[in-house]
């Protein structure tokens, strides 16, 4: 076992026995699958031995952490990001600017729309804080020899020195993921076998092998490096004559590239760019085409379909709030008729045959109307999983552990969309464990899937207050195929909000 992995599945034992009051409620849904005590992450960012700097250049032996500007002009891996979100940005801006020329746009008050300060990126007075660590072995379907993934989730603070020579820390609106292969194939355990995903996923579930972290320096393989994924909060534009209150956020992949060394630009998984398909009508056909052949098609309604690359975009802006239909969200609008605009990518029938004919074949879980293959078309992405239950543009902001007194804003790790998923990927971590064939199929973003339905009824991540609930259709009474499941717990009732047409909110019901 890696060493990486082992001061990570010790982070969870710990995790097991100090966990603090913060979000105490939803802590056991978490357990295995997710560090997020801010004690225990404030030990091991502080430690040093989690920093981004030390992951990626532990010859090092000083300067650690490095603060943005150190990390981005030394470590070589990162180049080739800050320019890249420098012309993210410019493309933005100058966008805004096309669709509301009325409106100015700079940095701090006084403006219509205030952006993101870059000189955040490129200053002595920031760092990167480490706000979580998050297994994914439920993605082991993209990737069977890697066992799929852990995540080690930084966000960026911002730091001053108190009259006491202390530091103030700040935290801004970015994160910055990197993502590492849970294993390498490569590695051995110290009778000189391979080491499995039943090993790995044991490690993490079983809190009772571990005593205490590990120290010293270590760091991930060349192997084990994947990608890194950025998330910006762009933009915060307050309502106007124009629009509603809006922030957009800004998503961006870099692929590690073991053979430069380099983290470089690259396409975000299953992220349709739709703006590019709608124009080209070569692209149009081979993307319906595709998408609707039939092992396509059923792992499309399971969740886990994994998009050709010539489809996708190397960039997202997600615009937030969104409502809760599909029809409303990116990036999927205007692509199927049902929306109503001209020449969509997919027809009604288009979508009404081949769903008939998955249906027929017993391949379908979730999608079983075109306000289903919407809502999935919309959620498979990244930006409409991000619009989708989150806080903000974010699905892991991670407590706030350098706030002396944390605010209500600060005190939740993750969203609900988060935490309804944690039984799912729990179920596939013990599945692992056991030497099974893990399902990694998953529902809808908006609820989740009934193999949690015994822990999480009742609760705002299925049918309680808050949940997302399947509305009548207007006339007939009757519920979308696709949400029939969608209920509410008894004393509620599914009440629209947000002009929806399809879903609704479970509220306590009214006279």
């Amino acid at each position: 076992m890696s060493r990486v992995l082992r001061i990570l599945v010790a982070a969870v034992v710990l995790l097991g026995g100090a966990v603090s009051l913060v979000a105490a409620e939803t802590a056991p849904l978490r357990r295995g699958t997710a560090i997020t005590d801010p004690d225990l992450l404030r030990k091991l960012d502080q430690s040093d031995a989690l920093t981004i700097s030390r992951l990626l250049r532990p010859e090092r032996n000083a300067d650690f952490p490095l603060t943005t500007d150190l990390m981005f002009s030394s470590l070589p891996q990162l180049a080739l990001l800050p320019p890249a979100i420098d012309a993210e940005f410019e493309r933005y801006i100058a966008q805004q600017k096309a669709a509301y020329p009325g409106e100015t746009l700079g940095v701090g008050e006084g403006f219509d729309v205030q952006l993101f300060d870059r000189a955040n990126l490129k200053s002595p007075d920031t760092r990167f804080v480490l706000a979580g660590i998050v297994n994914r072995m439920d993605r082991a379907y993209v990737s069977e020899e890697s066992c799929g993934e852990i995540r080690l989730i930084y966000r960026l603070a911002r730091f001053e020195t108190k009259p006491d020579g202390g530091k103030l820390g700040t935290r801004l609106p970015m994160t910055l993921n990197l993502v590492m292969k849970a294993r390498d194939a490569r590695q051995t355990d110290a009778s000189g076998k391979p080491i499995t995903c039943a090993e790995i996923a044991r490690r993490w579930l079983d809190n009772g092998d571990w005593q205490g972290l590990i120290g010293g320096s270590f760091h991930p393989t060349d192997a084990m490096l994947d990608r890194i994924e950025t998330n910006i909060q762009v933009s915060v534009a307050p309502k106007s004559a124009l629009h509603d209150f809006r922030s957009d956020y800004l998503l961006k992949v870099f692929k590690y590239n073991a053979a430069t060394k380099t983290f470089e630009e690259a396409t975000l998984e299953n992220q349709i760019d739709r703006d590019r398909i709608l124009a080209d009508d070569a692209l149009r056909r081979d993307f319906k085409d595709w998408l609707l052949t039939p092992e396509n098609l059923r792992e499309f309604d399971r969740g886990t379909v994994l998009i050709p690359e010539k489809f996708l975009a190397k960039a997202a802006v997600v615009p937030t709030p969104a409502g809760l239909d599909a029809s409303a969200l990116q990036p999927e609008f205007g692509m199927t008729q049902g929306e109503g605009k001209d020449n969509p990518v997919f027809s009604d029938d288009d979508v009404v045959g081949a769903l008939k004919q998955a249906a027929a074949r017993g391949d379908l879980q979730n999608i079983r109307s075109i306000a289903g293959f919407q809502r999935r078309l919309n959620d498979v992405t990244c930006a409409g999983c991000h619009q989708t239950r989150g806080i903000g543009g974010f699905h892991f902001p991670g407590v706030d552990w350098l706030a002396d007194k944390p605010s209500n804003a600060t005190i939740v790790p993750a969203s609900p969309h988060f935490v309804g998923d944690q039984l799912r990927r729990r179920d596939i971590l013990a599945a692992f464990a056991a030497g099974k064939r893990p399902d990694f199929s998953r529902g809808f973003a908006s609820r989740p899937q009934t193999r949690g339905s015994g822990e999480l009824g009742g609760s705002e991540y299925q049918d309680g207050w808050g949940a997302h609930c399947s509305l009548p259709n207007a006339g007939s009474g009757t519920r979308d195929e696709s949400f029939t499941s969608w209920s509410c717990a008894k004393g509620l009732t599914c009440q629209a909000a947000a002009a929806s047409r399809r879903i609704g909110m479970c509220f306590i019901k009214t006279r």
